[in-house]
């Protein structure tokens, strides 16, 4: 087959994952080859990828490219303003996640958030992809690999190594704002808590907690107690500082 050249133009963010974040990058292929893998040569994971136009016209990830064309790869967008608005192909309403296990730190304000997140800081890739797969999950991660196995449907690379500011992404990127529940979700094992009365709890608290609180929750999970001492003030400031950055959309 004669060489022909792709010319792909990357939008948005999506240059942070070609190298010397360019924005254009020319390739050369020597055999008819879908649009999905051309992307994800060039180092973008396609969960990253929220519109595809090849030659002006909006295509999916199974498209095969033959021949010399013009390819544009547009991320998700907040409020997604694009020529092509039926031709989405991420979803943004999730609400269920695995995380990998490089990730405790966002895991914790997530669930500390009421976010449901499975978690298992030694599980390997494929385990991670079967979650994902069996629970209708998302995969937070920062291997752009593992967001490229063909079993992924939903994912997010985060861009920041900061636990705060990936919350922040994490956030935006699935519209999580409207459906936040701080406190109702055990920050050990991501299970809901319920209320629990004093006296059911009793024999499992220290001897100050029992002089000094009346008002409990109980994981219905692993079973972990949960009450407003010291540790909960500053949760709640970590929680306002959260929703304040992410009201005012700064992520510094």
């Amino acid at each position: 087959m004669t060489p022909f050249i792709v010319r792909l133009t990357f939008h948005g963010d999506l240059p942070f994952f070609i190298r010397s974040n360019a924005t254009a990058v020319h390739r050369q292929l020597l055999e008819r080859t879908s649009v999905k893998d051309i992307i994800e040569a060039c180092g973008v994971p396609h969960t990253e990828v929220d519109s595809i136009l090849v030659d002006d016209r909006p295509v999916d990830f199974t498209h095969v490219v033959g021949s010399e064309a013009k390819v544009d790869i547009l991320p998700v967008e907040v409020g997604r303003i694009t020529s092509f608005p039926e031709n989405h192909m991420q979803v943004r309403d999730i609400r269920d996640f695995v995380a990998d296990g490089h990730l405790g730190k966002l895991v914790r304000d997530l669930r500390l958030l009421g976010i449901d997140v499975a978690y298992d800081s030694t599980a390997e890739d494929r385990q991670l992809v079967q979650v994902a797969a069996r629970e209708s999950r998302a995969i937070l991660t920062r291997d752009r690999r593992l967001l490229m196995h063909s079993s992924v449907r939903h994912g997010y690379y985060l861009r920041s190594q900061n636990s705060l500011e990936q919350t922040l992404e994490v956030l935006r990127r699935f519209n999580l704002g409207p459906v936040l529940a701080p406190f109702t979700r055990c920050l050990r094992c991501n299970a809901a808590l319920e209320p629990a009365e004093k006296k059911e709890v009793i024999g499992q608290l220290e001897p100050l907690t029992k002089i000094y609180y009346e008002r409990f929750c109980r994981c219905r999970g692993c079973g972990q107690i949960y009450w407003s001492g010291s540790h909960f003030t500053k949760l709640q400031r970590r929680i306002e500082t959260i929703q304040s950055r992410l009201a005012s959309g700064n992520a510094e």
